[in-house]
C-alpha cells in the first residue's frame, strides 16, 4: 500500500481567462471549474490512474470538506482524512491565458493545525501503516506546523519501518535530509543549499546519496539527474507544447513510486514518470494526464548512466 499525506491541502479554482493577462485591463473569464490541489493528493491521483493501491491521508478543513471530498472522489481517490473542525481548506487560483504556455499560481495560506489535529493524525498513521507501506509526504507545513511536528512524523514512520518519500522544499527538506529519508526530488538550487554552492551538481549528489537512498533532481524541461545505489542518471524529456504545468512534478513522484511498488527496473520508473509528467503538461487542469499518450511518449525519453 502506498500511503500520501498532504498536510496542507488545497482546492485549485482554475480560472481560464478569454484573452492575455493584462495588468490594468478588465480580464474577462471565460471558465472556471474546480481540481484537486494539494502535492500529496496529486500524488495520490497518479497512482490511482496506474491502479496503484493507494490511500490519501491529511488534514481537511470541516466547512468545505464536502467540496474537497468531492472532487476526491470523481477523481477516484480512496481518502481518510483528519478533520480541522471550523476551518476551510484553503483554496489556490491557477490562471490560464488562451493562447499563452503554462500557467500562473496563486496560493491561500491555508487552516492553522492544532495539538489536537496533529496527534489524530499522528495516532491515524499508527493505525494503518505498516513496514511494508511505501509514505509520500509532499507539500507546503499549514500553519501550526512545525519542523519539530514532520520530525515527530517522520521519527515515527522510521521507527515503523516503511519506505518513506519525501517532495517538501526549505528548512522542511533539509529536516527530512538530517533524517536520512528513502527519497527525495529537490531541483537543482535546493540541492545547493542543502550541501555547498562551490560544488558542481553531481559534487553535491555525491555527498547527499551518503544519506538519501533515491535523489532525482528536477531540471524542469530539461529532465532530471537521479542518483541512486552510487550510480547516476540524466534523464531527457520530450519536447511538448505546455499548456498548464501546474502538477507535473507532483505526476512524477505518483508515477515514479507506483512503479517502484511493483518492483520495476529504476530506468523503467524514471522513463515512464518523465513520460507521465510529460503527458500532464499537456491538459489545462491540475491533475489530468494520460496512461495511454505516456507509453507512447516513454518511447522518446532516454535515460542515460553517467
Amino acid at each position: 500500500m502506498i500511503y500520501t499525506i498532504t498536510l496542507n491541502p488545497a482546492i485549485d479554482r482554475l480560472l481560464f481567462l478569454e484573452d492575455t493577462l493584462i495588468k490594468g485591463k478588465n480580464n474577462r473569464l471565460q471558465e472556471i471549474t474546480y481540481d484537486l490541489g494539494g502535492k500529496g493528493h496529486h500524488g495520490s491521483y497518479a497512482m490511482s490512474q496506474l491502479e496503484i493501491k493507494n490511500q490519501a491521508l491529511g488534514f481537511c478543513g470541516t466547512t468545505n470538506k464536502g467540496k474537497l471530498e468531492k472532487i476526491l472522489t470523481e477523481k477516484g481517490i480512496n481518502h481518510d482524512l483528519v478533520d480541522v473542525y471550523g476551518k476551510s481548506t484553503r483554496e489556490s487560483y491557477v490562471i490560464l491565458e488562451t493562447g499563452v504556455s503554462g500557467s500562473i499560481l496563486i496560493t491561500e495560506k491555508g487552516f492553522r493545525v492544532t495539538n489536537y489535529d496533529k496527534e489524530s493524525l499522528n495516532e491515524q498513521i499508527e493505525r494503518k501503516v505498516n513496514a511494508t507501506d511505501i509514505v509520500l509526504i509532499a507539500g507546503s507545513l499549514p500553519l501550526g506546523y512545525e519542523l519539530r511536528d514532520l520530525a515527530e512524523l517522520l521519527s515515527q514512520l522510521k521507527k515503523i519501518g516503511c519506505f518513506i518519500a519525501c517532495d517538501l522544499s526549505g528548512e522542511a527538506l533539509k529536516k527530512a535530509v538530517e533524517l536520512e529519508v528513502n527519497f527525495i526530488k529537490p531541483n537543482r538550487f535546493e540541492i545547493q543549499e542543502l550541501i555547498s554552492s562551490k560544488n558542481n551538481l553531481l559534487d553535491n549528489l555525491k555527498e547527499l546519496a551518503k544519506k538519501v537512498e533515491y535523489i532525482i533532481v528536477s531540471q524542469g524541461s530539461e529532465g532530471s539527474i537521479c542518483s541512486h545505489a552510487g550510480d547516476f542518471y540524466q534523464v531527457t524529456t520530450p519536447k511538448v507544447a505546455a499548456v498548464n504545468d501546474t502538477g507535473a512534478g507532483d505526476c512524477f513522484v505518483g508515477s515514479f513510486l507506483s512503479g517502484l511498488s511493483l518492483g520495476k527496473p529504476l530506468t523503467e520508473c524514471l522513463s515512464f514518470a518523465s513520460a507521465c509528467a510529460a503527458s500532464k503538461v499537456q491538459h489545462n487542469d491540475s491533475t489530468t494526464f494520460s496512461v495511454k499518450e505516456a507509453r507512447i511518449l516513454q518511447k522518446k525519453v532516454t535515460v542515460k548512466k553517467l
